[in-house]
């Protein structure tokens, strides 16, 4: 026997899901809705089909192609100019249909017995036979009544509530003879039950009603998608699973990684090459598609995640549909009922409300609440860079497909035959991500310098002898290890501009970008000695013959990610010790756990030893913690304060430049030489500006970013720091215990709070508004500062993230605890009428 799979269908009660996919590819179980009606063909032995294909016909014959990877016969018919109907579709292909042949719908679940159906309609010597199902509420389907002999009498397609007279109803199931088919005209628009059927019924054929038992569901909307699936999982259904039962209702598909901490509640599908991060909580009736990664403590209570999608930390799924590649980030709620179409992405921290619809390839801003269907338009593109150059997921974000597009960019804003430096981190995400953009300057003529695994310092340095017009440095993150960080540098080795940015931006997003001719494409050289430069430059601002008397020790520790051994190789020279650790390079970013562990095995190296102190040495050459000849790391405000107060102890009378946020010690440090602070904004490229420009600066930066030497170069340099602390110990007389101990008292605390992006204006409004003027400093967030002491707070929105930090500083313990926590209210509270004014508004 052979069937008619009726698989036309547009879905548009599906919307957004069938926007870019027929209604029987939507997947049940993971499988395509088509794929479970072929299995149910095939356990009855009907083995060749015909599909009736009009809307995307492509995606259902691509995915079946001629069915042998299926166990069954495909073939094709596609209704090109306009829909035919349920039946004239089958008209159209009565030439394939020469004995008895069934014709079932392509979107609806079922198991029923159609080998009983045939034979009943066999014994029955019937022309038609609808395959009917008893359902409590026939509102929505065609109702048929039958005689005591089982032969239809009466039906009505959908009748209204005062019409229904049965609640057996026609499920879009035939077994039909071939010559009922010479009862349609050809080439024209019919349909079975409203059209072939009833003409049948007044010619007095013989059809008949089998009543089949099993189960039956038209996945016709939304609610009924979730409903299947939840009755597919508990096996109220007969479907095949597409994977091994790995315990008693739980079905894993194959290289699917689930942390130990995750806890999964039966029953639950997770499909092939997915990734379940720590403590995630999966509940009962989740299904989870293939190659999806889901992060560390998202909760998933009975959602459907499609293929390919990216769930994020800590988000929040309840009973929704998230299609196929859509991106939820950390923190999200997707509510229930909720359906995010494909190609999507939800902010962190955003929210969609129950029962919303977004269309695929919508964006959802971070923080923002979606109380009504997101349909036309599309939201706006996110600024590509952030407080610190371009930054993403690795290899989700930050693709090699967004790197040629992101270099292209670059490479338009600067002149044809420019030259720019490329260098990069150890890691092969790092490598992968740098011969993209690589790819993408010399698309558009621009020349490259080709540094390789190159520390950043030692890039910044180079730079400017090397008359380019910038550079570009790429490396894993230094605070988030899945993520990467492209630096833009200009041609001083200074972070480029805000102006530049928006030019890269303007070119990205406008894809505003030159092609150059095949002699016009760019070039790629591979200088030479650059290490040498680099420390030839360093070796011109210490002093040598001090370094060589120190007889130092010092222990290294490179948290596997060294980028070269330069430093261990300059201190040998200069007569120094040092001891190195974990120089090997690991595959995998360091968690900050990890890295903890190793500064505490740092501390009792450097104990063990006798050392004079040892440094934890991070962001590609640019951070670092100290650990003093007793093991105690130094770090966070101690270690910006102590690195002030040795630098103007060498250099009285000197300059310091810090972020806004910095702790009051260093001002206190700077009275004691007559020294002078400079405060910027919280970013790397605002400390590099000013350290750059501003005469007699001899340190900046924190230890949040790393320490600046001017007279080297503009950027960061943990190298450095570690040589020159080596020196000014020596000429000095001091250790790092005895620095320490003279440094000033101050508290400096601080909180985080979650702020949507929607209300970081208004709040910084809401305080400058009430505060009086002369105590406030804006350079950066709001400070408000007392007049009477070195006393202040600071609200500071981050730049990246839908948060606000709030600093508290005081040489007073209790007025910084008490400052603290009357701001953090203040802030909460501000926060809450806010969005319960978006709300509201909405």
């Amino acid at each position: 026997m052979r069937a008619v799979l009726m698989a036309g269908g547009s879905g548009t009660r599906l919307r957004p899901l069938t926007c870019d996919l027929p209604k029987p590819m939507v997947p049940i179980l993971n499988r395509p809705i088509a794929e479970h009606i072929i299995n149910l063909l095939k356990r009855h032995d009907i083995t060749e089909i015909v599909a009736t294909l009009h809307y995307l016909p492509d995606a259902l014959r691509d995915y079946f192609q001629d069915g042998s990877d299926f166990g069954v016969q495909i073939t094709y018919s596609v209704e090109e100019d306009q829909p035919l109907g349920t039946a004239g579709c089958v008209k159209n292909i009565a030439e394939l249909l020469d004995e008895t042949f069934l014709v079932i719908s392509g979107d609806s679940i079922t198991d029923f017995d159609l080998t009983a159906a045939i034979e009943f309609h066999k014994q029955k010597k019937s022309k038609a036979t609808l395959i009917l199902t008893r359902v409590p509420n026939p509102i929505e389907f065609g109702v048929v009544i039958t005689d005591e002999n089982d032969r239809i009498c009466r039906f009505l397609e959908k009748p209204s509530t005062s019409e229904i007279f049965s609640d057996t109803v026609n499920t879009g199931a035939y077994i039909l003879e071939p010559e009922v088919l010479e009862y349609l005209p050809a080439n024209t628009e019919s349909d079975f039950s409203k059209d072939l059927f009833p003409l049948l019924l007044a010619k007095g054929e013989p059809m008949y009603g089998y009543i089949a038992k099993g189960y039956w569901c038209d996945v016709g909307h939304l609610d009924a998608y979730r409903e299947a699936q939840y009755d597919a999982l508990e096996r109220k259904v007969k479907l095949d699973f597409p994977y091994k039962e790995e315990s008693p209702g739980v079905w894993v598909g194959q290289n699917t990684y689930i942390d130990p901490t995750a806890k999964i509640e039966a029953p639950v599908v997770i499909g092939d090459n997915c990734r379940i991060g720590a403590r995630v909580h999966i509940e009962p009736g989740t299904v989870i598609g293939d190659k999806v990664t889901i992060g560390a403590d998202a909760n998933l209570k009975r959602p459907i995640v499609w293929n390919g999608a990216i769930i994020g930390e800590e988000a929040q799924l309840s009973a929704c549909v998230i299609s196929r590649g859509t991106r939820v980030d950390r923190r999200a709620h997707v509510l229930e009922a909720a359906v995010v179409g494909s190609l999507s992405t939800v902010g962190e921290e955003a929210q969609i409300s129950p029962g919303v619809r977004v269309w695929p390839s919508k964006k959802i801003d971070s923080g923002a609440i979606l109380n009504i269907n997101l349909i036309w338009g599309n939201t706006a593109q996110r600024n590509l860079f952030g407080q610190r150059g371009v930054q993403g997921l690795a290899n989700i974000d930050i693709t090699p497909e967004f790197a040629v597009k992101l270099g292209a960019a670059y490479g338009s804003t600067l002149k044809p035959g420019a030259r720019v430096t490329v260098s990069r981190d150890q890691r092969n995400i790092s490598r992968m991500v740098t011969r993209s953009l690589i790819a993408g300057l010399m698309s558009v003529g621009i020349n490259i310098q080709n540094l390789d695994a190159t520390a950043i310092p030692i890039a910044r340095t180079v730079i400017p002898t090397m008359g380019v017009a910038g550079g570009i440095h790429v490396r894993v993150h230094p605070d988030r290890p899945d993520y990467i960080l492209i630096e833009f540098m200009d041609a001083k080795g200074i972070n480029i501009s805000k102006a530049q940015e928006k030019k890269i931006e303007g070119a990205y997003f406008k894809e505003d970008m030159r092609r150059s001719l095949i002699h016009e494409i760019g070039d790629v050289a591979y200088p030479s000695q650059v290490a040498d430069e680099y420390c030839t430059a360093f070796e011109k601002l210490l002093h040598i013959d001090t370094l060589r008397n120190s007889r130092a020790k010092v222990v290294i520790d490179y948290v596997y990610a060294v980028s070269g051994a330069v430093l261990p190789q300059m201190l040998d020279k200069f007569g120094a010790d040092a001891v190195v650790l974990n120089a090997s390079l690991n595959k995998t970013a360091m968690s900050a756990t990890d890295r903890e562990a190793l500064l505490t095995q740092l501390g009792h190296v450097v104990e063990a030893l006798k050392a004079n102190f040892g440094v934890q040495v991070s962001a590609n050459g640019e951070q670092l913690i100290l650990v003093d000849e007793s093991g105690i790391p130094i770090r966070g405000e101690m270690l910006t304060a102590l690195m002030v107060d040795m630098m103007l102890t060498s250099s009285p009378r000197g300059t310091v430049v810090v972020p806004v946020h910095a702790s009051s010690a260093v001002e206190q440090i700077a009275r004691r030489h007559d020294g002078r602070v400079i405060r910027t904004k919280a970013n790397p490229t605002a400390l590099m500006e000013a350290s750059y420009k501003n005469a007699n600066v001899v340190l900046g930066g924190s230890a949040d970013t790393g320490f600046i030497f001017p007279q080297l170069h503009p950027g960061f340099d943990a190298m450095f720091c570690i040589a020159k602390l080596i020196e000014m110990l020596t000429i000095q007389e001091r250790s790092l215990a005895s620095v320490r101990s003279e440094l000033p008292r101050v508290i400096h605390k601080s909180h985080v709070i979650r702020c949507p992006w929607t209300a970081k204006g208004a709040l910084m409004r809401h305080l400058v508004e009430t505060h009086p003027a002369q105590n406030l400093e804006l350079i950066d967030g709001v400070k408000i500062c007392q007049q009477y002491d070195d006393s202040w707070v600071l609200v500071l929105p981050d730049a990246s993230e839908p948060l606000v930090h709030l600093y508290a500083n005081s040489n007073d313990r209790d007025w910084v605890d008490e400052t603290l926590r009357s701001y953090r209210a203040r802030v909460q509270a501000f926060v809450e009428r806010e969005q319960e004014q978006v709300v509201a508004e909405v």
